[in-house]
């Protein structure tokens, strides 16, 4: 009797690097991938139990966080489960026949415009609007079939709705990298855990976020990532979002977060699990 197949969602439609990183981090097992059209409709599929997994993008190498994903676990409760990064390659996708001179109008999410933004210089005619994602202007361009329209997108999106990759890489940035979070209703840990998650609120006082960050190097704790959020029911107050390697069985761990307590007024895991480390399939 073979494995259970896996309800797992994910944001936009299928050639999406969201659906890309899905396949990526769930490779090999029985998957079935669903997409939605929003973010917290991803997080309210899982919170609900509809699917097991939620991948979402959290973090790009260019662009920064993508704070309304951040958000959204948060007020959500979602646990983190694990990450997956995707290499992003953006390339110019057009119907079979259309040339690059005759390109005129462009269709992409605007994050995908903004990581493009040397070769749209370079060519100064063609027009950009801005659509849900990059995926689903890929699809846009294949229900036209014109000789004049285009899409920022990746390769996996020529290959989902036959199209032909006109410009290849044409990202400004080549080392340009989205981090995915799979989130979950339930907490796992797992041996091979190396990443916590938490969020924590300061409390009002001078230092208090340099107290906070000194009970990890107290510990000897390594931070790999901070943001800051505002607390929307909170007026001029933050959270922050931290990412920190170690397992939560690890003595050290264990003793940073018990002193935490001490100078925030929120302290929340949100997950520990394997971290990607940059390695691609």
């Amino acid at each position: 009797m073979g494995e259970q197949t896996i309800p797992v969602g994910y944001q936009g439609v299928p050639g999406a690097y969201s659906h890309l990183a899905l396949r990526q981090y769930f490779a090999g097992r029985p998957v079935e991938a669903r997409n939605y059209m929003l973010f917290e409709d991803v997080i309210n599929a899982v919170m609900k139990g509809e699917i097991r997994y939620g991948v979402l993008p959290i973090e790009n190498s260019s662009t920064g966080g993508i704070t309304e994903v951040y958000d959204l676990v948060r007020r959500y409760g979602a646990s983190i489960v694990g990450e997956k990064i995707v290499k992003v390659e953006h390339c110019l996708l057009a119907w079979p026949g259309a040339k690059l001179e005759d390109i005129r109008e462009v269709y992409s999410h605007p994050q995908g415009f903004s990581q493009c933004r040397t070769f749209f210089k370079e060519h100064p005619a063609m027009r950009q609007f801005n659509y849900f994602n990059t995926a689903k202007a890929a699809e846009l361009v294949a229900e036209k079939k014109t000789g004049y329209m285009a899409a920022v997108a990746g390769a996996q999106a020529a290959e989902q709705y036959g199209l032909v990759i006109l410009a290849r890489g044409i990202n400004t940035n080549q080392s340009n990298y989205t981090r995915f979070i799979v989130i979950s209703r339930e907490r796992e840990l797992v041996p091979e855990a190396d990443k916590i998650t938490l969020i924590v609120s300061l409390k009002h006082q001078p230092g208090s976020l340099y107290r906070v960050l000194s009970h990890f190097a107290r510990y000897q704790i390594n931070m790999t990532n901070i943001e800051s959020r505002p607390i929307p029911e909170r007026t001029w107050e933050y959270y922050f979002h931290m990412d920190i390697t170690g397992h939560l069985t690890d003595p050290a761990v264990r003793q940073a977060l018990a002193d935490l307590p001490e100078d925030t007024t929120e302290c929340k895991i949100l997950g520990n699990y394997p971290a990607d480390h940059g390695k691609e399939q």
